[in-house]
């Protein structure tokens, strides 16, 4: 499971440690995402706030790496008005500093469709940072964001809720929330 926890630099989550903690208690493998705003406060400064704010990772078995979930902009221009060379560099930025107080790669949350008119379909973060991908009313995640061959999980749809798929086995769920 992963629980929302912050936003930009200024949104905490008010649920986060019931729903976090609630996770852990069901037995869940849980971790943490951060909504992007890569229109306001640099990447790097974002990555502090959500580390800072539950976005941490300890190599437990219980935890998985943060989540950047950078997508589609609810409240304007779907790039938020950032050029793709501004927001890779946003992007690079974020899971820079994310890994340097972590010691974990961020999972990156997007769609083909948004990573490849935002960043140019940019491969530049793919080679360290696994692929959570969004495509929904499909049988398979399709076709990926240069430079990831596979998606470490898919959510294939929204409704009633957020669902996904990890195509692995639960021992490999397991390693990527004990390995850096």
């Amino acid at each position: 499971a992963y629980v929302k926890a912050t936003e930009g630099t200024s949104y905490k989550n008010p649920y986060f440690k019931t729903q976090y903690g609630g996770a852990a208690k069901a037995g869940l493998i849980r971790g943490a995402y951060h909504f992007a705003s890569p229109n306001g406060k640099a990447g790097y400064k974002q990555a502090r706030y959500f580390v800072k704010n539950a976005g941490g990772w300890s190599a437990d078995g219980k935890t998985l790496p943060g989540v950047l979930d950078i997508e589609y902009n609810p409240y304007g221009s779907t790039c938020y008005g950032v050029s793709k060379k501004k927001m890779v560099k946003w992007i690079s930025s974020f899971t820079r500093e994310y890994k340097k107080l972590t010691g974990k790669d961020v999972v990156i949350y997007t769609t083909t469709d948004w990573w490849t008119r935002c960043t140019g379909n940019s491969a530049t973060v793919a080679k360290t940072n696994p692929l959570w991908i969004a495509r929904y009313g499909t049988k398979k995640p399709g076709t990926l964001p240069k430079g990831w061959k596979t998606a470490t999980f898919w959510q294939y749809t929204s409704n009633p809720i957020d669902q996904d798929v990890f195509p692995s086995k639960m021992k490999r769920l397991k390693v990527l929330a004990t390995q850096k």
